[in-house]
């Protein structure tokens, strides 16, 4: 049974860092780009940022760039988003991604990320 479980979201002020975590089972992970998306209220999901299955390329979002980083760690299954210098606009719920080149692909069920003082 394929699994993507999100978590690390919360409440964090403007200005404030939080670190999101996704463990993935069921699947070979390694062979799998990861992926993290997120979708504000009212407004449609959208590519926050991307590792490929080799670690050998990333890709953000510009909204985000320079602000978060995505890594992976392939022993233990897990994909990470570092979010730092948060802003109010980077609330939203943050969902888990992985994407196989033959076009199959996962959602976690997301974690809610609020940004707020």
């Amino acid at each position: 049974q394929v699994r993507l479980v999100e978590s690390g979201g919360g409440l964090v002020q403007p200005g404030g860092s939080l670190r999101l975590s996704c463990s993935a089972s069921g699947f070979v992970f390694s062979t799998y780009a990861m992926s993290w998306y997120r979708q504000a209220p009212g407004k449609e999901r959208v590519l926050v940022a991307s590792i490929g299955s080799l670690a050998d390329t990333l890709d953000y979002a510009d909204a985000v760039r320079g602000r978060f980083t995505i890594s992976r760690d392939d022993d233990k299954n897990m994909v990470f988003l570092q979010m730092n210098s948060l802003k109010t606009e980077d609330t939203a719920v943050y969902y888990c991604n992985a994407r196989h080149y033959s076009g199959i692909q996962y959602w976690g069920r997301g974690t809610l990320v609020t940004v707020s003082s």
